[in-house]
């Protein structure tokens, strides 16, 4: 499983696929999915802040901060959609 982490400065990195025995505990963002979704690939590749959906991404990130989690999950950004054998784990 991946995670996006929001580190003290209000950045966003996607985590490194993490044992289902080290997952840490965190919030998941369900929303209705829009024009411009950010999406694994934008996350690997650095390309998602660029895109106008990334604010949601940024919010959740913010609220579980608040909330006093450091991780969140968006399944259009932690899932590889590209890789059939992935999407038959999630």
């Amino acid at each position: 499983m991946r995670l996006l982490e929001r580190d003290d400065t209000g950045g966003v990195r996607l985590t490194e696929d993490l044992p289902n025995n080290e997952i840490p505990p965190y919030a998941i963002l369900s929303y209705t999915w829009g024009p411009e979704e950010v999406l694994f690939r934008d996350m690997t590749d650095g390309t998602g802040k660029n895109k106008a959906s990334y604010a949601k991404i940024r919010f959740c990130g913010d609220q579980a901060w608040r909330d006093g989690l450091k991780f969140f999950w968006v399944d259009t950004c932690c899932i590889d959609k590209s890789d059939s054998a992935e999407l038959r784990l999630r």
